[in-house]
Formats: C-alpha cells, structure tokens, sequence
C-alpha cells in the first residue's frame, strides 16, 4: 500500500499536511499556511522534490536526535520528519518520503 497527504486546518484556522506512510505512519510534516492554497502548493512542492537526494537537509537536534528537512529549490522547508534515535534511522525515514511523497492521493480533512 503506498501513502498519502492528509490535509487539515488547525485550530488557529490555518492549514497544514503531513505526509503518511503506507502503514500510516507519520514521515512528514509541513509547517503552517495561511490559505490551503498554499498547503496545496506544499504538497506539490513535496511530489517534485521528495525524489531528489539533494533535497534532504540532514540535522542533528540539540537533544542529539536525528531529523531532516526537505527543501524545495529554492532551498526554503517544505517538512519537516520526526526525530529518530539513529542515522540509520533517519535515512529510513528519508527513504520512506522518497517512496511516497510522489502519491497522488491526498485525504482533505479541512
């Protein structure tokens, strides 16, 4: 089974996706829009840019926990990943968004 976006308003009335796995599993999440045009807009940037190695920006947390970024070309963050314990890890979760951020399929829950 292959993942999905699933996009949603917040409480504060703005709009923001994350990016599941086919398991369900959460790999991304996107920073908060104003309009879900532009929440739309990110998950397209998603689709084009989750295959490019380039794209992923490696970090490490100030608690020492592993996480990335991926960028869009003009290097601002599209999402962000959870924090993982390892590298390896990490490079998992990297892998699982390059497998799914080309999905088609987007759950509107607005």
């Amino acid at each position: 089974m292959s993942g999905w976006f699933e996009l949603s308003k917040s409480s504060n009335e703005q709009f923001r996706f994350i990016l599941k796995a086919g398991n369900g599993e959460i790999i991304l999440t996107s920073e908060l829009y104003t309009t879900k045009a532009a929440a739309e807009n990110g998950i397209a940037s998603v689709r084009t840019n989750s295959s490019l190695d380039e794209r992923y920006e490696r970090k490490v947390a100030a608690n020492g926990k592993f996480y990335f970024n991926l960028k869009a070309a003009n290097h601002q963050i599209i999402g962000t990943s959870q924090m993982y314990l390892t590298t390896q890890s990490r490079d998992v979760g990297i892998a699982s968004v390059k497998n799914n951020g080309n999905t088609g399929k987007t759950k509107d829950n607005t």
